[in-house]
């Protein structure tokens, strides 16, 4: 097997992103205590250990399991869990279930996890396992395509996927994990997700377009508006949906998300209706204006970020 192993500097630090080859089947319990440090449901785990070796691509599977590991000062990367930092792990799988593993045209690889520790999350550590899985897939794999989900609501994976990779999103699933709860969901709020996706082939395209030009013709379906709620930890000021309008006939269109929708979660569950509930409006009011914008034939170009002094906004750009 090709030594496709590298160690990549990020924002000073050193990292090793490494394609597990081990053989004993104990070296993969690190893969599951780390997805469940970060999603923390136990009804929802990975393979046992033993699966995760059999399924892995070095052994007699498919899967390709990617490990990041941070240097420590003599210069080493130790593969044990204090240096262990990240991971990813995903499949090959088939798109057209007719044509089934006939064609190599046919294959994708569902990228499942991709995890990164708290502490290490400033290295833009999620973006270069993903440049590395792009790798790996093409190197070793021959796959030249990506098929993951994720939520709207998530800035941090929407930039990624979206302006960093250029993702293309195929559809808007409704509640697609419905009884997906742990750290990153509220069982009061429903899981939708995009399916999006990645062609490794694809020359990546930046969109051109003036997002203050934008809101200010008034192409932002989505009004939304700060308020001041008593949160989980004190009075904080929570943007939520003021009104939706999907009448626009703007050729270039925004969804609005909120800046940081995990806060959001953790900062509305409480008693309060109306606080508990501003995460739900905005889940209902994207969800209505995907589904309505995409029969009309709009398909999301981009993702971005204002920056402003009263605070920072996020906005999908879609596209007749």
């Amino acid at each position: 097997m090709k030594d496709l192993n590298e160690i990549r500097e990020c924002r000073g630090q050193r990292f090793l992103f490494k394609i597990e080859n081990s053989r004993n089947y104990k070296d993969y319990r690190k893969y599951e205590r780390l997805r469940m440090k970060i999603w923390g449901d136990p009804s929802d785990k990975l393979p046992s250990e033993r699966n995760m070796l059999n399924e892995n691509y070095i052994d007699k599977g498919s899967a390709l399991f990617i490990a990041v590991y941070v240097q420590e000062e003599s210069g080493s990367f130790p593969d044990d869990w204090v240096h262990f930092v990240g991971f990813s792990y995903g499949f090959v799988g088939v798109w057209d279930k007719e044509e089934g593993f006939s064609r190599q045209d046919n294959l994708r690889f569902y990228s499942q996890y991709t995890a990164v520790k708290e502490e290490y999350r400033k290295y833009g550590l999620g973006i270069a396992i993903k440049e590395f899985q792009k790798k790996v897939l093409l190197d070793l794999f021959r796959v030249h395509e990506v098929i993951c989900t994720f939520d709207p609501l998530t800035g941090v994976n929407a930039y990624r996927n979206i302006h960093y990779f250029r993702m293309n999103i195929l559809e808007h699933e409704e509640s697609l994990y419905s009884d997906f709860f742990g750290h990153l969901n509220r069982e009061d709020v429903p899981c939708d997700r995009f399916l999006a996706s990645w062609n490794l082939l694809e020359d990546i395209q930046r969109s051109k377009f003036d997002l203050n030009e934008l809101l200010e013709s008034g192409c932002s379906v989505i009004e939304s508006r700060a308020v001041k709620v008593q949160g989980k930890t004190g009075p904080v000021l929570m943007d939520s949906v003021k009104n939706l309008d999907l009448d626009k006939k703007c050729e270039q269109l925004l969804v609005e998300i909120p800046y940081d929708f995990y806060r959001m979660l953790e900062e509305t569950n409480v008693e309060e209706r109306t606080v508990k509930r501003i995460p739900i409006e905005w889940r209902l009011s994207t969800r209505k204006a995907f589904q309505v914008l995409f029969k009309r034939g709009y398909r999301v170009k981009d993702f971005c970020t204002l920056v402003r002094a009263d605070g920072k906004r996020s906005f999908y750009v879609l596209s007749l």
